[in-house]
C-alpha cells in the first residue's frame, strides 16, 4: 500500500505526457504529496522519462520544483 501513490503518480504521468503543461501541472501535484524518499525516486524516475521525450523539458524548466540542473543531466 505505501507505494501505491507513487505507482499511480507515475501511471498518470506517463498517461498526461502528451500535453506539457497538463504534465508539469500534475508532476507539480504529485511532488507536493509524495513523501521525500518518493520525491526521490520520482526526481530518478523523471531524468529517465525526459530522455526518452525532449518534448517536455522546456515546460519542466519552467517549474520552480525542479532545478535546471536536474533537467540538464538528463537532456
Amino acid at each position: 500500500m505505501a507505494r501505491a501513490f507513487y505507482n499511480y503518480t507515475i501511471t498518470i504521468l506517463e498517461k498526461v505526457s502528451f500535453n506539457p503543461e497538463l504534465f508539469i501541472k500534475e508532476l507539480e501535484k504529485s511532488y507536493k504529496v509524495l513523501l521525500p524518499y518518493e520525491q526521490k525516486e520520482l526526481r530518478i524516475w523523471l531524468r529517465q522519462f525526459l530522455s526518452q521525450n525532449p518534448q517536455l523539458v522546456e515546460q519542466i524548466k519552467k517549474s520552480p520544483v525542479f532545478l535546471e540542473q536536474e533537467i540538464n543531466e538528463a537532456s
